[in-house]
Formats: C-alpha cells, sequence, structure tokens
C-alpha cells in the first residue's frame, strides 16, 4: 500500500477509523455492565451528540442490557442501537422519580427516537381573579394560588362560550382592571344586562360575591342545586312584593335552565372528567382527547404523536405505549381531574403514582365505562378515526411531494420526514414596519412553533434585499461552524437578485451554497409558471402547474408570507396608533405616560369617555375632549 493510500484509509495517528468504532462500543458495553440494580433514566447519543433516546427504569442494568444482547432485536431497534455512541445515566429514588425525570426530558429535548406529543399551545383556563370584585377571563399560562382556575378546556372557543353563559347568568365582569378602576358610568354589558356594573357601585360587595360563588359552584358542576336556590330566593321576594328583584332572579332562572337544557350531554354524576381514545393506523396514531368539566362536556382535541418510537418497547403493544407517553406529558406538568377514562385495558401503577403525586388527589383509571362515560368514549374513538384517517390521507399526498421534491433536487436524504426546510419572506408596507418571516417545513409538516419573525432596521425604507440580506446574516452567522446544524434548503421568495444577495451571505459564512433556492414568480404572476432559480450554478428550472414540487414549494412559500404579513400589519397598527397619541397638540411624554398607566393602551384611551379621560391628573376638560376628537 502506497503513503498516500495509507493517509487515506487511516484516522489520526494512523489508527483506522473502523478500529477506533469498536473500541468505542467495546467502552459503551463496559459501562453498560457497570450499572447499577436501581432505578433511574438512560439516555443515548450518537457520535455527533445528538439526543437519540431517553428511557426509564425500574433497575438500570437489567433495562439497558436489554438493547445490547446477542439476540437480534427488530429492525427498528437494531437500527437505533447502531448509532449509539455513549450513554448517560440519572439514577432516581423510586421508578415514580425516574417517569417524571423521563417525561420532562422527553418533552424539552425532543429526543429522535421517542414517542413525542408536540403541542404548539398550551391548554386553556377560565380565570377567576381573587380581587374584591374578581374578573373572569380567558387565560393560557402555569396557574397560581393567587386565583380560581377552571379547566383545561380543549379549546379557545370553550372557554369564551363558558364566558358567555357565565356573563348571561351571573353577570360577572369582564373588563380590564385599568377600565374598571377608571369607570364613571356603567358600560354597554351593563346595559345588555351582561355585567352587574360593579365598576360604579349599581350591586354591592356582598351580592357580588355571592353572585361569584354561585359561578364557581356553576363551573365545579352544582347546576341543579343552584337551580334550586335561585327558585327559592325569587319565591322570598314574590312574598315581599320585592317584584323588580324577583323578575331579575326570574331571569338568572331562565337563562341557566336553557344552558341546562342546550347542553345535551350533561351528567350530574360526575364533575371532571377526561376521556381518551387511541387509535393506532398504518403507522401513525391519534389520541383524542375529550374533556368533561362541570358535568359539562366541553368538546374535544386530537393530536398526533411524532416518531412513533424507533426505540419503543416492542414486548408491548403500541397503543399502550401512545396511551403512556401521552399521559406522561400531557399531564406530568398540569391539572388531572379524578376520573380518566380510556379505550383499552390499562395497568401502570408507577404512572399513576407519579401522577397522583403530581396533583395531590387520586387518580381513577376507567377502562369499561358504562352510561354517559361509554357514550363519551365511543363518540372520542369515532372522532380519532375520522382524523387519523383524514390525516393519513393528507399525509399519503404530502409525502408523495416530498419525495418528488427530494428527487428533483438530487438531496441525500432517506427519510423524507428527515427534509428540512426554511424558507424566508420581506413584508412592509411601502419601506413602513418592515418584518422578515422564517417558516419550517420538517417531519413532511409546518412546525408552526419553530416560527420566527425578524424586525428589520438600519436600512434604506423598501428595499428588499437589503432587508433579505440582514435577516439570513442574523439567522445563520450563528451556525458557522455547525454545518450539521444547517436545514436541507433555504427557500427566498424571489428570483435572481433575492438569490444572489443570499449568495452573498452565504458566502460570506462559508456555507454551503447549493442550500439556496429562489421562488421566481412567473409572467404575471401567475400561479403554476414559478421558477425555482439556484445559486450553485444549476439552471433555473420551470416546475409546471401540474408538479408535485410546486404544490409543496407553493405551500411553504404562501405560510413565509402569511407569516411575514400578519406580524408586519400587527407592527405597523401598533406603531400608528401610538404615533396617533403623540400627535396630540398639548400630550408629551409625561401625558401619555400617565394615559397609558390608566387605561392600559391607546386603544382603551380611544374608548374612554371625555368624562373618564378629564380624571387622568394633568388632563383638563378641554384637553380631554381635544384628545376624544382626534382619537374618532
Amino acid at each position: 500500500m502506497s503513503e498516500k493510500e495509507r493517509d487515506v484509509s487511516t484516522g489520526e495517528n494512523g489508527q483506522n477509523p473502523e478500529d477506533n468504532s469498536a473500541e468505542k462500543r467495546k467502552e459503551l458495553l463496559k459501562a453498560v455492565k457497570q450499572l447499577p440494580h436501581l432505578p433511574g433514566v438512560y439516555r443515548y447519543f450518537d457520535k455527533n451528540d445528538k439526543l437519540l433516546y431517553v428511557g426509564k427504569a425500574r433497575d438500570l442494568i437489567k433495562r439497558v442490557s436489554t438493547y445490547f444482547q446477542k439476540a437480534s432485536p427488530s429492525p427498528r431497534i437494531a437500527m437505533m442501537v447502531e448509532r449509539i455512541a455513549r450513554m448517560e445515566t440519572t439514577v432516581t429514588r423510586s421508578e415514580v422519580e425516574a417517569l417524571i425525570l423521563e417525561s420532562n426530558l422527553i418533552k424539552t429535548l425532543h429526543p429522535h427516537y421517542n414517542i413525542i406529543f408536540r403541542d404548539d399551545k398550551s391548554y386553556p383556563y377560565l380565570k377567576i381573579t381573587g380581587q374584591k370584585y374578581p374578573r373572569m377571563v380567558y387565560y393560557r399560562g402555569n396557574v397560581d394560588r393567587h386565583n380560581q382556575f377552571f379547566g383545561p378546556f380543549p379549546n379557545s372557543w370553550a372557554v369564551r362560550e363558558t364566558i358567555q353563559i357565565l356573563q348571561r347568568v351571573f353577570r360577572l365582569r369582564t373588563c380590564e382592571d385599568s377600565v374598571f378602576k377608571n369607570r364613571t358610568r356603567p358600560c354597554l354589558l351593563y346595559q345588555i344586562n351582561r355585567c352587574s356594573g360593579p365598576c360604579v357601585d349599581l350591586i354591592s360587595e356582598e351580592g357580588y360575591r355571592k353572585d361569584t360563588e354561585n359561578a364557581v359552584r356553576f363551573l365545579r358542576g352544582e347546576q341543579t342545586v343552584i337551580l334550586g336556590e335561585l327558585q327559592e330566593k325569587m319565591e322570598r321576594h314574590a312574598e315581599r312584593l320585592e317584584f323588580e328583584e324577583a323578575a331579575f332572579v326570574r331571569n338568572q332562572i331562565a337563562s341557566l335552565s336553557q344552558v341546562l337544557q342546550q347542553q345535551s350531554m350533561e351528567s350530574d354524576k360526575v364533575a371532571d372528567v377526561d376521556i381518551i381514545a387511541v387509535v393506532v393506523r398504518e403507522g401513525r396514531a391519534c389520541v383524542n382527547l375529550a374533556m368533561v368539566r362541570g358535568g359539562r362536556h366541553l368538546g374535544d382535541r386530537a393530536v398526533f404523536p411524532g416518531n412513533l418510537g424507533s426505540g419503543v418497547d416492542e414486548n408491548e403493544k403500541l397503543e399502550i405505549q401512545v396511551l403512556k407517553a401521552f399521559l406522561a406529558q400531557h399531564y406530568i406538568d398540569g391539572q388531572i381531574p379524578g376520573t380518566i377514562v380510556v379505550n383499552m385495558d390499562f395497568d401502570e401503577p408507577a404512572l399513576l403514582v407519579a401522577l397522583s403525586e403530581q396533583c395531590g388527589h387520586r387518580i381513577h383509571i376507567v377502562t369499561q365505562p358504562q352510561g354517559q362515560r361509554r357514550l363519551w368514549l365511543e363518540m372520542a374513538q369515532k372522532n380519532a378515526e375520522i382524523a387519523l384517517a383524514r390525516v393519513l390521507l393528507q399525509s399519503d399526498t404530502q409525502l408523495s411531494r416530498v419525495k418528488s421534491l427530494i428527487e428533483l433536487m438530487n438531496l441525500d436524504i432517506e427519510d423524507p420526514n428527515d427534509l428540512r426546510i426554511e424558507a424566508f419572506d420581506i413584508s412592509h408596507t411601502q419601506g413602513e414596519a418592515v418584518q422578515a418571516s422564517c417558516v419550517i417545513f420538517h417531519h413532511c409538516a409546518m412546525q408552526n412553533s419553530e416560527y420566527r419573525r425578524y424586525n428589520i432596521a438600519g436600512i434604506t425604507p423598501g428595499d428588499d434585499y437589503a432587508a433579505m440580506k440582514q435577516v439570513l446574516t442574523r439567522r445563520y452567522e450563528k451556525l458557522v461552524g455547525h454545518e450539521d446544524l444547517m436545514p436541507d434548503i433555504v427557500l427566498v421568495d424571489g428570483g435572481k437578485g433575492q438569490v444572489s444577495m443570499a449568495t452573498q451571505v452565504f458566502a460570506e459564512l462559508g456555507h454551503d451554497l447549493s442550500l439556496i433556492v429562489g421562488v421566481a414568480k412567473g409572467e404575471g404572476r401567475k400561479v403554476g409558471l414559478e421558477t425555482l432559480v439556484y445559486a450553485d450554478g444549476r439552471l433555473p428550472q420551470e416546475l409546471g402547474k401540474d408538479s408535485k414540487v410546486l404544490m409543496l414549494i407553493a405551500q411553504i412559500r404562501d405560510e413565509a408570507h402569511r407569516f411575514a404579513i400578519t406580524g408586519m400589519r400587527a407592527k405597523r397598527d401598533k406603531k400608528r396608533q401610538a404615533s396617533r397619541l403623540e400627535e396630540i397638540e398639548g400630550v408629551g411624554a409625561k401625558r401619555r405616560q400617565k394615559l397609558l398607566a390608566r387605561f392600559g393602551s391607546v386603544r382603551q384611551i380611544a374608548d374612554a369617555s371625555v368624562d373618564d379621560l378629564a380624571t387622568v391628573e394633568g388632563i383638563s376638560r378641554r384637553l380631554a375632549q381635544q384628545i376624544y376628537d382626534q382619537l374618532h
């Protein structure tokens, strides 16, 4: 063998890479043999330190050893094991602690081979504040002990519908605190009997407190009891000849009765229940979660896990594994109802103990429900099947488009789910409020949680090339030296000009020019006449209106445009509203600050009356009239 040949076939210090790999595998197997017979969490990494899999074990050495046995595991597990370069373990005091740690790591680190439930948004709650005159409000986020939270609800519509019910029956306020503190006369909601007017003392503190308590009891499922109490209250008013008060209570009873009649799925026997149906078909899974709160069925939500687990337990049904993953990831840091109805036999004591410790009460799993619960489960099962069938149809079409794109561009990608595209667009209104968007396509779908917007500054208004240069530089300069983190395609909305600017940025940063693809619009900007423009010297490609690749490219490009333009409009409108206040003669920085402190925003200042504006320190009656006229 020549000296040159020897250099190519050996690594550093003349060591053969295959020998080096074998040595690392020996070290890994040695580490496995040294694991303790204790509960804990194990993590597998590949040679690039990418996290492959997170698992929990009652006995670390027994569980981890099963991955490296001579008896060949299934092909999908073998594929993962081949990639394992090193392992980390964390010993815990119990299997319950191991489960909690595993769930938290999966949710935060998104290992490649774990079953992962990605949810772009947290579930919404209805919050009743702990103030003298409590306010009810739509809420997302972490709960606290200072307010009362009801939910979670499956969607925002269910929360808003519930708020409307409480407004009709109990007339609780929904206004911002800044508005509530500075009202001098009741708002429109009082006029239409949706608020009792506590802001201007049209109801006593005791009366409002009683209405709040009844609203809370309604949310906890005591509707029938409240109805009986209201009936007695109306009769007492009538006996005392207080006909106006009796009529008001009668209207409350009518509204509450109407609500109960409309809620055909109401159950008096149970307050809070979650119904979970898992359906698996053709390598995809759907979990349908239906929520019952206060005895009211609030609707459902279909959730689709990613990574159906190349590293999952081969001895356990996939449906069970999906259910376990959902229960752990969905409930491990959230509120949990006392009863969960599922569509399969389920026995996982450690998981139930962990969830019970998390929420502070016992959790009852029902696997063979009767009566109303059975009807709820059947409906959840049917909805899961329908949702999964729809997704499978869409995913087949999308998968075909992705494969066509990979083939067209000669990308070295075996699994279409690995294709990652980052697309950019610039949006502004005649140079005002310039904003760039970056949207992500990965796993054959748009990844909303990874979208980013960039405010563009320091350029000539309307210079789209300079805007594109700035956003690409900011996006990819941090990835210099980390080429493995770069996307497979960087899509820019534009032809030769935008591609030329992207080429300049990538050349300066040392990134691969072949990643850049521009989408040039055809003559007359007609759909179907688009041309792909490359930065690495390849000739432009006309796709044709029936091209699968065009369908995919157009989808991603249009999403980038939508995301950019909605961000730009919000930024523009906010700036314009603020400038309207600045343009008012006699309203300087201090007065603007006081107005905003009192009312909260320019929009609420515009909604305020002249009398309300005049109550602000430093705002005379004349100036208040001037502000009102300027904003209307």
